[in-house]
């Protein structure tokens, strides 16, 4: 128990410097918008489920998107959770189509009870990560006998990571509450250099812009879940979460070839979100989420309305056969899911298509532990051909390690 205790925490140690020394790669051309792209910090569990995490109360899942949750932690349980992806993107306009590989450290949680209906987490998750690269030839004016083409190359990287802690209580019987306190921090770097050519002229003109946000700010997330159990094999929770609108403090700068300024204005929106969580006889689970924000009232460059409010519906199911089964595919959960969800830019003053995604996978339980390794497979669609159309693959994998830590041994 002790080996396992050190291994555990020189492991978190190595794995947070790991992420929090490095982004989140993409190379989405639509990451170049706003903040890039927003990580919704679903577990793997979850997102198998198509990312149901609101009314999520459960011994065997760290679910930061409600702090809520964390009260329904083991009183002698100590949770770690880390997890893993490999992304496939497929883009495809009416020139043709390109694809390109990613493989990334998605998250890393923890989490403990403190006293019977008090519990704590904590840990480092992305909060949004951009990585583009992407050339094109138009041209720009027409002449009597030639054209005066434009090249263009632009490129940006960077993210915004967050550092959070959280506290669940058990209040009266069927109410918890709880809330999350995050620091984020982290940069992103837009970069674009165009050379025009003039034919007539015979010369060419470089342009090179850059505008880079280097950033941070402090923000907390409120949790409450209402659960109850119904003639002994039903149970349901209602979940509410509410995340206040914060400004980033940090710099902001803009460079146009020599010239340089510095904009200020830069916020989060608030987030508002509501779920139903059904679970039948210990077997099979189905949710239902809905969450808002209001990315058109927050200042963005100084600015509002140049971002779309988002609005995302996701449902999920879980079946278990058997949780004490003899035969290992009985104790094997299977999941299920879907969603659908604004997105929150725009494209040259257009408004993107609503997006759709769709999952699967599985909890693959360890032998003789309470570990459980979780799978998703997920598909999404992001855009339209006539612009840019980008097909999603995503494989996740992530393990929940479950160790009953807090007990007295006997003598």
């Amino acid at each position: 128990m002790y080996k396992n205790k050190v291994f555990l925490l020189l492991f978190t140690i190595i794995s947070f410097n790991q992420l929090t020394n490095s982004q989140n790669n993409t190379n989405s051309p639509y990451t170049r918008f706003g903040y890039g792209e927003i990580n919704d910090n679903i577990a793997g569990g979850q997102r198998a489920m198509g990312g149901v995490s609101v009314g999520v109360r459960n011994g065997y899942t760290i679910n930061t998107v409600n702090p809520a949750s964390y009260s329904a932690v083991d009183s002698m349980t100590f949770m770690f959770d880390m997890g893993a992806s490999g992304l496939i993107s497929k883009f495809t306009d009416n020139s043709g189509s390109n694809t390109k590989n990613n493989a990334n450290l998605e998250y890393i949680t923890m989490q403990f009870p403190i006293t019977k209906s008090l519990g704590f987490s904590a840990g480092v998750q992305p909060y949004s990560f951009m990585g583009y690269n992407f050339n094109y030839n138009r041209p720009i004016i027409q002449e009597k006998d030639s054209t005066i083409t434009s090249n263009e190359n632009h490129y940006g990287s960077g993210g915004f990571n967050q550092v959070y802690t959280g506290l669940s209580a058990k209040l009266i019987n069927h109410i918890a509450v709880g809330i999350n306190a995050y620091y984020l921090y982290g940069s992103i770097n837009n970069n674009k250099t165009q050379v025009m050519n003039f034919p007539s002229e015979s010369k060419t003109v470089t342009n090179t812009e850059t505008n880079s946000v280097k950033a941070n700010n402090f923000r907390l997330r409120y949790g409450v879940q209402f659960y109850n159990t119904f003639s002994e094999k039903h149970d349901l929770t209602l979940g509410l979460i509410y995340e206040q609108k914060a400004v980033l403090k940090g710099n902001f700068e803009s460079i146009f070839n020599d010239s340089i300024s510095n904009t200020n204005g830069f916020e989060i929106p608030a987030l508002y979100g509501a779920g139903l969580y059904y679970t039948y006889d210990k077997k099979l689970s189905t949710g239902l989420d809905y969450t808002f924000q209001n990315w058109k009232d927050i200042k963005y460059f100084g600015t509002t309305g140049s971002l779309e409010d988002r609005s995302k519906i996701t449902w999920g199911a879980e079946y278990l056969p058997n949780f004490r089964g003899r035969k290992y595919y009985e104790r094997v959960r299977y999941r299920f899911g879907c969603n659908i969800s604004d997105a929150y830019i725009t494209v040259g003053n257009q408004s993107l298509p609503k997006s759709l995604g769709l999952s699967f996978g599985f909890g693959l339980p360890l032998r003789n532990t309470a570990t459980i390794l979780n799978t998703s497979f997920e598909y999404g669609k992001v855009g339209t051909t006539s612009l840019l159309r980008e097909d999603i693959f995503k494989l996740t994998f992530n393990i929940v390690f479950n160790e009953h830590w807090f007990f007295k041994r006997k003598l």
